[in-house]
């Protein structure tokens, strides 16, 4: 099951619902890829979201390549 090992997003559960409000059964999945990241120096493979993913870039606690290609 994809679940972001950071900030816990798991799958959520709801309806699709069509023109005539048939509502049938849905599960949204969170977009989760398996990253190494390099925290402190240290390479770390974890399953995280792209939104925390991004969420790290910004706060500047994961370097992205294309700033240190940038260097």
């Amino acid at each position: 099951m994809a679940v972001c090992e950071i900030s816990g997003k798991g799958k959520m559960y709801g309806h699709n619902v069509s023109f005539s409000q048939r509502h049938t059964r849905k599960v949204f999945k969170p977009n989760v890829s398996k990253r190494t990241l390099i925290i402190d120096g240290k390479k770390v493979k974890c399953n995280i979201s792209t939104s925390a993913l991004r969420t790290l870039k910004k706060k500047g606690i994961v370097d992205s390549p294309k700033a240190k290609a940038n260097k």
